[in-house]
């Protein structure tokens, strides 16, 4: 029994090992590979000081990415829109499509240098009906963006200085854009001022439904919620210098494109995307935020 037994073990030992050996002879599937020479690479954020990527996800050149860090243009960065875009410049993003011919404003990339200050030539094209590349104005007419052919080469706007006297109310200066005559937006009190860091504009509270005004006569260049962190969102254009914004509003009550006039009631009160009821106002010039209570009375 201890023959078998041995003889028994020492064909199982031979088995196994003709077994492994075929395994070994035989061939195998080939392990997956992860091809990452041809995986595409998003373009990486644009911060200050940094070069930015100059191809897109397909190798190709990004646009204008030769006129990147000059005045007058303006840098896509992670989360822009082109309205916000717009917002942020002053500008309506309407003229911001014509002027970089853009197709569908809805398809920008990280990276992309967009023009954002009218090129020379272009100032006709600030009065036109509001209407998007494509559509149909309320005439019948079907717009097209500006071909490249028709646009002058770039100039960009000089930026006019602040008024640096601190006992001249900006609103009170001579002539001109700072000549606008702001009163305040809403009657309720002041519950946050500016903070170029945490809030850029004012904070005042009131009861859902209260007035909302046109701090300044105006455009409506924006009108709606498209914007996180503003809610119900209003945006006037009051001359190439200052445009004004009302957020967290109930109601909108007019139309991006209408005229407007001092005082005339523009929206409700609310707390659309705000943890209370509340206008936050803001007054920007050339774009970049400034303290409102500088250019508002004093109640």
């Amino acid at each position: 029994m201890q023959g078998f037994g041995n003889r028994s073990w020492v064909a199982g030992i031979s088995l196994a090992l003709t077994l492994v050996i075929a395994g070994c002879a035989s061939p195998r599937s080939p392990a997956p590979v992860e091809d990452r020479g041809t995986m595409a690479k998003a373009p990486a954020p644009v911060q200050p000081g940094v070069s930015p990527m100059t191809v897109d996800s397909q190798g190709r050149p990004l646009a204008g990415i030769e006129n990147y860090g000059k005045p007058g243009y303006y840098a896509v960065r992670p989360g822009d829109t082109i309205r916000r875009i717009g917002t942020e410049t002053g500008q309506r993003w309407q003229d911001i499509a014509r002027w970089n011919n853009l197709d569908n404003p809805d398809q920008i990339e990280v990276g992309q240098v967009l023009r954002v200050v009218a090129p020379t030539g272009a100032t006709a094209v600030a009065t036109a009906p509001a209407t998007a590349p494509g559509s149909t104005d309320a005439t019948g007419v079907t717009t097209r963006p500006v071909t490249q052919s028709t646009v002058a080469p770039a100039t960009a706007t000089p930026v006019k200085p602040p008024v640096t006297t601190s006992s001249v109310a900006p609103a009170a200066a001579a002539s001109g854009d700072e000549d606008v005559g702001w009163i305040w937006p809403a009657q309720g009190n002041l519950i946050a001022g500016f903070d170029e860091a945490k809030n850029k504009g004012l904070d005042i509270g009131g009861k859902a439904g209260e007035p909302v005004l046109a701090s300044a006569d105006g455009r409506v260049v924006y009108a709606g919620a498209g914007l996180r962190g503003y809610g119900n969102l209003i945006i006037l254009k009051h001359n190439n210098t200052y445009l004004t914004a009302y957020a967290h509003n109930q109601t909108l009550l007019v139309k991006e494109d209408q005229s407007v006039q001092k005082g005339q009631k523009i929206a409700e009160m609310g707390n659309s995307d705000a943890d209370r009821v509340k206008l936050h106002f803001e007054i920007r010039r050339q774009g970049k935020p400034v303290d409102p209570a500088r250019y508002l009375p004093a109640r």
